[in-house]
């Protein structure tokens, strides 16, 4: 197959970019692939294109609803026959779609991992044949990820089901180590291909900034802030610090949007698509803002306190610049944060004992998680901090053991919960076995390690900052030229 010529025929570009026809080589000789290709390098055009060309289906696993619905807008206008199928989507909605994969109507499909656990949806799908299934934000499947997602570690038992087909996993951020755990949990041991593909961010210029205050931080972006040309994202861990720095720019008059996990999903909605159909838009976001958009005028991303990770660093500000004009981003770093970070990663990993103590409340009263949510643990278990989200922590980690019905589909309308007398989220006990085989401590201090390590390149005076996160991916060093320390070194 000439693929050039494939591409200018089916869809409207002239050319591959990055790494984008060496993996769909690969693909297409029956080789399975794991690709680290950064935000905004192009990604999607690797399933769109064996979705629009190939005979048979295209599937893919995603982490996040918001992400599926827009690459199912996508695919669609590309005039490819795509859906997503999710749990956000009504009753006769699902019912359609299952039928149409039952009749073999798509060429490409977007599930969560999750949705596997659905009869109705195996079915359907046992119908098809898959060509290719593609792991997007491979990441989660690892636990030394900095994202992991239970259901991605039953993947290579859903490849199974079904017939083994070739695997192209995707991720913008795992380390080394990252992907041999990839590779490995994906039973490719043998037979996967990685491929390093649009690393460089040549239009990027990163600079870290030591502040003493918060009030120095808000005075250093307000001057930064240019609210006329494209749009802006300003990343906080802490929603106290969000709404703090909201109220500021208030007293400026500045207009502005927020995203976080207090509002309500209508709010969240609501300022998400104000923030996709305007040109320029300021935003201030908890880092889950963003997956998924691809807003090509992004002009500079701060963030206010130090991220957790190299890894959800680069994914961050790898949202600025889409369009390939010059973007910025801009790191305030103070003590303060630091001891701000290591309080997050504590609370990511709760001790034995707090984890078992949330058990039996969830056996006791389970009604109350579909009646106020977490809340009401967190109000038990988490009096001294409200910011303290180890029952969430601990419910993810419950989720992974089979101990709790997934929360998915425990607030999933699909299955109304809320209706069933005598309702118990628990499922069993966890077991010595379970603490043994995940140990939270383990896993705490390699999370400490990943933020010592963006400490330690925030404070870095020898490197280039891209050629330094180039590096820690495993890619080769390269001097971007426009950051703060190329600035002072050339």
């Amino acid at each position: 197959m000439n693929l050039l010529a494939e591409l200018k025929k089916h869809f409207p570009y002239i050319q591959f970019v990055h790494s984008q026809e060496k993996i769909l080589q690969t693909v297409f000789s029956g080789k399975s692939a794991l690709a680290i290709m950064p935000t905004g390098s192009g990604k999607s055009l690797c399933y769109q294109f064996p979705a629009k060309v190939g005979q048979n289906l295209v599937l893919v696993i995603s982490p996040l609803i918001a992400l599926m619905q827009d690459q199912e807008k996508k695919a669609l206008d590309l005039g490819i026959r795509g859906a997503a199928i999710h749990s956000g989507i009504s009753g006769s909605e699902r019912v359609r779609k299952y039928q149409k994969l039952k009749d073999k109507q798509y060429q490409l499909l977007f599930v969560t991992p999750e949705r596997f656990r659905k009869k109705e949806f195996r079915d359907s799908l046992s119908a098809n044949t898959v060509d290719l299934l593609v792991v997007d934000e491979a990441h989660c499947i690892s636990l030394w990820g900095h994202d992991f997602r239970p259901d991605y570690s039953k993947i290579s038992e859903f490849r199974k089901d079904i017939g083994n087909p070739t695997v192209l996993a995707l991720t913008a951020t795992a380390t080394p180590s990252t992907q041999d755990d990839i590779i490995k949990q994906l039973g490719l041991a043998e037979q996967c291909e990685t491929i390093y593909g649009g690393m460089e961010r040549t239009e990027l210029a990163i600079s870290v900034e030591d502040v003493y205050s918060n009030e120095d931080k808000n005075d250093k972006i307000f001057h930064l802030l240019n609210t006329k040309n494209g749009s802006q994202v300003v990343y906080f861990l802490l929603i106290e610090s969000l709404v703090k720095f909201s109220n500021f720019l208030r007293g400026k008059k500045i207009e502005h949007l927020v995203y976080h996990g207090d509002l309500g999903k209508d709010q969240r909605a609501s300022s998400l698509n104000r923030f996709i159909k305007n040109e320029n838009v300021l935003m201030l976001a908890t880092p889950a803002f963003g997956l998924g958009i691809d807003k090509p005028n992004i002009r500079q991303i701060f963030n206010y306190e130090i991220p957790g990770s190299i890894e959800s660093y680069f994914q961050e500000i790898g949202r600025a610049g889409r369009d390939g004009q010059h973007a910025e981003a801009h790191l305030f770093l103070s003590d303060d944060d630091l001891s701000i970070s290591m309080e997050f990663i504590k609370w990511a990993y709760p001790e034995k004992e707090f984890i078992q103590k949330f058990y039996y409340m969830l056996e006791e009263n389970s009604i109350s998680l579909l009646q106020e949510g977490f809340s009401f643990y967190r109000e038990k278990l988490s009096f001294k901090n409200r910011r303290d989200y180890r029952v969430e922590s601990a419910y993810n980690i419950l989720e992974r053991w089979g101990c709790v019905i997934p929360l998915s589909e425990v607030l999933s309308d699909e299955n109304n919960y809320a209706a069933q007398k005598g309702f118990k989220v628990t499922l069993r006990e966890p077991t010595e076995t379970d603490f043994k085989n995940e140990n939270q401590k383990v896993l705490f201090q390699h999370q400490n390690k990943k933020l010592l390590d963006i400490y330690s390149w925030a404070k870095n005076e020898t490197k280039c900052r891209l050629g330094a996160i180039y590096e820690y991916f495993g890619a080769d060093y390269i001097e971007c030229g426009k950051c703060d320390w190329c600035h002072e070194n050339q």
